[in-house]
């Protein structure tokens, strides 16, 4: 049954009208009309504007996000509550997980989800426990980044999905895409999560960085000033942004934060 209007679905998804416009002319969704012809979701039409959304971000091709979430449409309940599953990109694949297990939305197939060791020269198959937390992931992934940083990698993006909000998690996904050379995937883990909470230093500072080894200096001067707002006394920042001012010609800006670390670093 069609119960909600564009505006209830700017407020549910926090989507702007443009976007669901956009969302409804590619085909990703068709709601239904209203007695004025105006447009009236789903739930399901909802689940689906929020993965067509999040799968273009992650680039999946257009064609196979339509297909997938017509596949998807068709073993969708009527009813079902919009943090009831848990939809992601794994390659140019669409992967549903809910209680039962893991499953391709084009299929339906399910998935084995295992993970894969070598101790001592023995191969060990684990079936994955994906019943854990955000922090147990979390917990998981701190303890693997000095081993196997792509199954670290694995485990910050499972506690993300489970609490996009988890700023620890996001700040070392960030952080390891960052140092394995995945410079735009870091970005996208830095700004997603700067539009979440964009008082937080860390990530500004982080950004900074990042967009500094990208060549972006003047993004990076802002990320800087952003960081400091949260701020103020975070002296790493100060000096990375006296060394971009630096390089900028600005002397004087330059000098100003070089004497901010200063005081802050005698402290």
């Amino acid at each position: 049954m069609a119960e909600f209007g564009v505006r209830d679905v700017e407020r549910l998804l926090r989507m702007s009208r443009s976007t669901i416009q956009g969302l409804i002319r590619a085909g990703f969704v068709a709601p239904g009309r209203g007695a004025r012809g105006e447009y009236r979701f789903s739930f399901q039409d909802l689940i689906l504007l929020r993965t067509a959304c999040a799968l273009s971000a992650a680039k999946v091709p257009a064609r196979r996000i339509t297909r997938s979430l017509k596949a998807l449409r068709r073993r969708l309940p009527d009813t079902v509550p919009l943090s009831g599953l848990r939809i992601c990109a794994v390659g140019d694949r669409v992967v549903v997980a809910e209680k039962r297990g893991r499953w391709h939305a084009d299929s339906g197939q399910y998935l084995l989800d295992l993970d894969v060791s070598v101790a001592d020269g023995e191969l060990s198959l684990q079936a994955r426990d994906d019943t854990g937390g955000a922090e147990q992931w979390f917990d998981r992934g701190s303890k693997l980044e000095a081993n196997d940083r792509e199954r670290a990698q694995e485990a910050y993006h499972r506690a993300l999905s489970l609490d996009p909000e988890h700023l620890a998690a996001r700040i070392n996904l960030g952080r390891l895409l960052h140092e394995a050379g995945r410079l735009p995937d870091a970005e996208r883990v830095y700004r997603d999560g700067v539009a979440r909470a964009g008082k937080d230093a860390v990530l500004w500072f982080n950004l900074g960085v990042l967009l500094e080894d990208m060549g972006r200096r003047d993004e990076a001067v802002a990320a800087y000033e952003s960081a400091l707002r949260a701020d103020p006394r975070f002296a790493d920042c100060h000096y990375n942004l006296a060394l971009a001012y630096e390089a900028a010609g600005n002397a004087r800006g330059a000098i100003r934060h070089m004497g901010e670390y200063r005081k802050l670093v005698r402290r």
